[in-house]
């Protein structure tokens, strides 16, 4: 239940902001208010601007004005990643509550920075790993935590491009193309310094090059959500026993003490939308399902397969049609007015980098 209305500024007006994050705020304002904007676009600052029916409505191009200004409460950092962890830091100094998109950054060293940023601010930071709010999501944690013993476990994410759901949305994103040639050169250096401090911090000599780049950023980008709920689910693995990386499809075998996680993901040209995380016993499987979140509201179902009684029984359960970033939003709101606590934490994101440096020195190390 709102008890106050939260005011929100948006640091990126790309197509996760058009397609999911204003229209949810809008949906929920009686929660939420947005009223700043922030964006180097202009084409996407107008557009965004136009679906918003605040008359006070303020745009910026300049983040330093948006996180200065008293009027925002909340700051949702969902621009591009190389971005992420200076926005956040700005915020923070301005003692702003953050909403960060993953990954919080491309490299530790930053994420570190914002580690520290937060300790020092009156703001705290929630990173929007929307996925583990789902509500079957939570009940299978604590299925999972009922097993006798796990034997295996499966993650997957294999699905079609974003613009088969996006295009389908109802939503009518636009791309803006209006870039001015210095933020598109500073985009591209950031993204290589920080690559190259990636993969420093991996070590193991792992190589920079146009391959690891992109394994780098599909692992922040799609594999964060599958290996962030892998995390949550059974714990961070002990290592890597095998990999295949590469793309459309890439792979990696991960051990626990007891038992094997096979990761596998990739993106064709099928319009299908296949992720979901399997944990299996003996007498027991259970399986988490999402569909694409571009689509709002679309069921996400927890399946148990379980021997019953000699039977062969199999269970849907399909909780609520209420979405992960609607729950997500609920959390933020209860972090900012209630100072609830929330389980996805900064520190909780620096695990996801330790396992994509240890998938990564698997499958290119040299030492």
């Amino acid at each position: 239940m709102a008890t106050r209305i939260v005011n929100v500024g948006l640091i990126g007006c790309g197509e996760v902001a058009q397609v999911i994050h204003i229209p949810n705020l809008l949906h929920m304002n009686s929660f939420f208010r947005i009223t700043h904007l922030c964006d180097v676009s202009p084409s996407s600052l107008s557009h965004c601007a136009a679906k918003i029916p605040n008359p006070s409505l303020k745009t910026t191009a300049s983040a330093d004005d948006l996180c200065a200004d008293p009027e925002v409460e909340v700051v949702m950092v969902i621009n591009s990643d190389e971005y992420h962890a200076e926005h956040v830091v700005l915020a923070l100094a301005h003692d702003k509550h953050v909403l960060i998109e993953k990954p919080v950054a491309l490299t530790i060293r930053d994420v570190q920075k914002v580690m520290d940023a937060e300790k020092k601010s009156k703001g705290r930071v929630m990173v929007g790993y929307m996925r583990r709010y789902a509500t079957v999501f939570e009940d299978a944690v604590e299925e999972i935590g009922g097993m006798d013993r796990i034997d295996y476990a499966r993650v997957r994410d294999i699905i079609g491009s974003n613009s088969f759901f996006v295009n389908q949305s109802g939503t009518f994103p636009i791309k803006p193309n209006d870039f001015s040639a210095e933020d598109t050169q500073g985009k591209k250096q950031r993204a290589e310094e920080q690559v190259r401090t990636a993969m420093a911090e991996v070590g193991g000599g792992v190589p920079v090059n146009d391959e690891t780049t992109r394994m780098w950023r599909l692992l922040g980008g799609l594999g964060s959500h599958d290996l962030s709920l892998m995390r949550e689910a059974i714990g961070m693995p002990d290592k890597v026993v095998g990999s295949s990386l590469g793309t459309p499809f890439w792979n990696a075998l991960l051990k626990y003490p007891t038992f094997t996680v096979s990761y596998e993901s990739g993106i064709d040209n099928i319009p299908r939308f296949d992720a979901h995380i399997e944990i299996y016993s003996a007498s027991k499987s259970i399986r988490v399902q999402y569909d694409t979140p571009y689509v709002k509201g679309l069921p996400i179902t927890m399946h148990v397969s379980e021997n019953a009684n000699g039977a062969y029984k199999e269970t849907t359960i399909r909780k609520t049609y209420e979405d992960p970033y609607t729950i997500e939003l609920r959390k933020l709101y209860g972090m900012v007015v209630r100072g609830d606590s929330v389980k996805t934490t900064v520190a909780d994101a620096m695990d996801d980098l330790v396992l994509f440096g240890m998938i990564m020195r698997h499958h290119y190390g040299t030492s």
